[in-house]
């Protein structure tokens, strides 16, 4: 394969993984060759690599007579990936009551104020610098390294939760919860606000998933 090959392939895998993590593909969707070369204007060699690395990352698997499909997550691993995310969230919102700047605070703030305004539309995106801004304010690159070994994981859970107003009110809510607590320098509130956060977000996407 020529280094051009090797571009164009990268380039495939980048935008793949920006459409899933989008939402443009979800899991359980089939990844077509030509479907795929075609939206992204490229030939199949690059598509076909980009599929085999996100068959290695885990997030793509090869099925008999479907070919490439994105993987679903199972209802345990759903579970195990919430509460390795309750450890982590509740590590970063108590270390963010320890080191984060006021203008940090005040920046989680507007981004909360905005999702509580938001549609379901763009509250996703939102929610996902929220609690980015959490991790960045906790001032630890460890812990912000073992929170993005989670990204392909988080991009297998499906659809977000913030599906209507009632629930993108309860989350920012609970969003405000954990900011109170940081703002006070409350280490133990702003973890427990975390952890109740995300096993709220658990009881709603199991229920989902159930429909």
């Amino acid at each position: 394969m020529t280094s051009r090959d090797m571009s164009q392939g990268e380039a495939a895998y980048a935008r793949l993984l920006n459409a899933i993590r989008a939402g443009e593909f979800q899991p359980g969707d089939r990844l077509r060759e030509v479907e795929v070369a075609a939206q992204f204007n490229l030939s199949r060699t690059p598509v076909r690599e980009a599929l085999r690395k996100l068959e290695s990352d885990g997030i793509v698997e090869h099925r008999p007579r479907l070919g490439a499909v994105i993987r679903r997550l199972s209802h345990g691993e759903l579970v195990a990936l919430y509460e390795m995310r309750i450890v982590l969230e509740r590590t970063a919102a108590e270390m963010a009551a320890k080191h984060a700047a006021e203008a940090e605070i005040d920046a989680l703030s507007d981004i909360n104020k905005a999702l509580a305004s938001s549609d379901p539309s763009g509250a996703a995106a939102l929610n996902q610098d929220f609690h980015r801004g959490i991790y960045l304010a906790a001032r630890n690159g460890f812990l912000l390294e073992s929170a993005r070994a989670l990204n392909n994981a988080l991009m297998l859970m499906g659809p977000t939760t913030l599906d209507d107003a009632d629930r993108i009110k309860t989350v920012s809510a609970q969003h405000q919860d954990i900011l109170d607590a940081i703002a006070e320098g409350d280490t133990k509130g702003a973890g427990d606000a975390a952890a109740a956060h995300l096993q709220t977000s658990l009881r709603h996407r199991l229920r989902v998933s159930r429909e």
